[in-house]
């Protein structure tokens, strides 16, 4: 039997079944452990369930000798150090494809209420500034026969694209085969810039002012990566300045953004709490696969969903 820690408590069932066959700790606060409360318990760790929220660097491995098995509770895994955890052997595992629907429905959600101003006029209704039909009020823009380009045509970029395709947008898109140049030419345009990229040292703030300048007046921004692929600060100059018409950001760096960062007086921007992958269905079957990886790797079997090498 191996002692387990689990950073947070998860949807469904799947840690009843962890529980069968080993020592389960979970932390019992809303808030994720501290970097100081995870090294802390790091010596007592054989088996960990994280969550992105977590930063699972080389301290806190070198404070675990007894970790054999690292469970990331999440598709990305750029909050763990890889290096480290390779370095003692340690597996390490992650929960794709499952959120992939979940994600792509909130992107084209936070797309569709950018694109048709949805706060705002929600907003007026409850302000009481909804006198009578006007036929200039909140006017948007449609999606059928605008573009949309998509960057890293990864799992949910490709379901993304399919939502796109079935209200009539002509899809392009970028992958990881594309060259800067391949970039420039889809942000000069799209109407509707989905960002699905991974987030590493080459894109971080692949999103900068220089890019934000070279899209379209009108084009609309969409971001449920990760955060630090856009520059929020540019960002924040691009809306307030007009570069760009508008945005949605489910992701940010860091989370929870400071509620005294610009960004949060831009004009026509959503910004959402990390809530992607946030059904009932994704969620509990993210939790019986992370939970199927750290088993697996505490019994020194190949973990079913790995990360890649």
């Amino acid at each position: 039997m191996a002692r387990c820690f689990i950073t947070r408590t998860l949807p469904g069932t799947a840690l009843d079944r962890l529980a069968q066959t080993h020592e389960v700790d979970v932390w019992p606060q809303h808030l994720p452990p501290t970097h100081e409360d995870l090294v802390k318990r790091a010596p007592a760790m054989e088996g960990l369930i994280s969550l992105p929220t977590d930063p699972i660097d080389a301290e806190l491995i070198e404070n675990a000798p007894l970790l054999r098995a690292i469970s990331n509770y999440a598709v990305g895994y750029d909050n763990i150090d890889l290096q480290a955890a390779k370095a003692r052997q340690i597996p390490v595992g992650h929960t794709p494809d499952v959120l992939t629907n979940a994600t792509a429905d909130l992107a084209f959600a936070l797309l569709l209420a950018v694109a048709r101003r949805l706060p705002e006029a929600m907003a007026a209704v409850r302000a009481g500034e909804w006198l009578t039909w006007g036929p200039s009020s909140h006017l948007g823009v449609e999606l059928a026969n605008a573009t949309l380009g998509i960057v890293g045509l990864g799992r949910i970029g490709q379901a993304v694209a399919r939502r796109g395709e079935g209200f009539g947008m002509r899809v392009i898109h970028t992958d990881s085969r594309s060259t800067a140049d391949d970039l420039a030419s889809l942000l000069e345009s799209a109407d509707f810039v989905s960002l699905h990229a991974p987030l590493t040292e080459d894109t971080r703030h692949l999103i900068d002012e220089t890019v934000l300048n070279a899209m379209k007046p009108t084009a609309i921004l969409i971001n449920t990566g990760r955060g630090g692929l856009v520059d929020h600060d540019a960002l924040a100059a691009a809306l307030k300045g007009g570069s760009i018409a508008g945005a949605a950001l489910d992701v940010t760096e860091p989370e929870p953004i400071p509620l005294d960062h610009p960004l949060l007086d831009a004009p026509n921007l959503i910004i959402t709490p990390h809530i992607g992958s946030a059904t009932t269905t994704a969620r509990e079957r993210m939790a019986e696969i992370a939970v199927d990886n750290l088993l697996t790797g505490l019994a020194g079997e190949p973990m079913p969903h790995a990360v890649p090498d």
